[in-house]
């Protein structure tokens, strides 16, 4: 096989991979993924729709597979496996709700492997370690609730403790986005309806946090642009 018959092989395989791990993907994205013009992306499409493969193509949206369809387990290379076991280690190091859900991933992961490489992961797994450099220990029972809300565009009513006064408020937030201090805490970036403004709250300082049946329009605004135009109020 040729090589350029063996790389639109690997992209073909990939473009798929891709369907199945978004709701939706454009033409643009997979053409700057790959390196490649929009007209080859629309070439391959038309070639993986041709071999059977049920694409729905939404104009002026994107490309996505029919409800339902799914394609067989994907093999993961040696390079991908340890970065999913490297990523494993800083999930256990903040300690908090999501290493639950995290690690029952890594293990539908590590199923699939092939024998030989879930004896060099796990001597991976032996062998990686991130050492925290700060006394405290992070810890939280709130993140999957967040990122539920986040994904779902629910407003969430936190009790939060003020650092400045040791006061509780009770504030109606929209979240935005979740970030971590390495081996500190996790922060939430959130619309406060009180305050009409982001806000950032430590999750060391959420008294309790419930899920409302009330949902917000997404904010517009990207994290890399809140960060380069809040990052100073913070």
């Amino acid at each position: 096989m040729l090589d350029n018959d063996t790389s639109r092989l690997s992209r073909l395989v990939a473009i798929l991979t891709q369907l199945q791990s978004r709701r939706m993907v454009t033409s643009t994205e997979l053409a700057g993924r790959f390196n490649v013009s929009v007209r080859t992306i629309y070439r391959d499409i038309r070639t993986l729709e041709s071999a059977g493969v049920p694409i729905v193509t939404e104009e002026g949206k994107g490309y996505s597979l029919v409800d339902g369809y799914r394609l067989p387990p994907v093999m993961f290379s040696e390079e991908e496996a340890n970065a999913l076991i490297t990523a494993e280690k800083l999930v256990l190091l903040n300690k908090d709700s999501l290493l639950q859900n995290y690690a029952g991933a890594v293990t539908k992961i590590k199923a699939v492997l092939r024998g030989n490489l879930k004896d060099q992961t796990d001597l991976l797994s032996r062998r990686v370690a991130f050492e925290e450099t700060s006394s405290l220990k992070s810890s939280s029972n709130f993140l999957s609730s967040v990122q539920i809300a986040l994904t779902h565009f629910n407003v969430i009513q936190l009790t939060y403790q003020s650092s400045a006064k040791d006061e509780m408020t009770t504030r109606l937030v929209e979240p935005f986005a979740v970030i971590n201090r390495l081996g500190e805490n996790w922060y939430l970036i959130a619309w406060c309806r009180t305050r009409q403004d982001f806000r950032l709250f430590r999750f060391d300082r959420v008294i309790r946090l419930e899920i409302t049946g009330d949902t917000f329009k997404p904010h517009k605004i990207s994290l890399e642009e809140f960060l380069e135009n809040y990052r100073s109020k913070f």
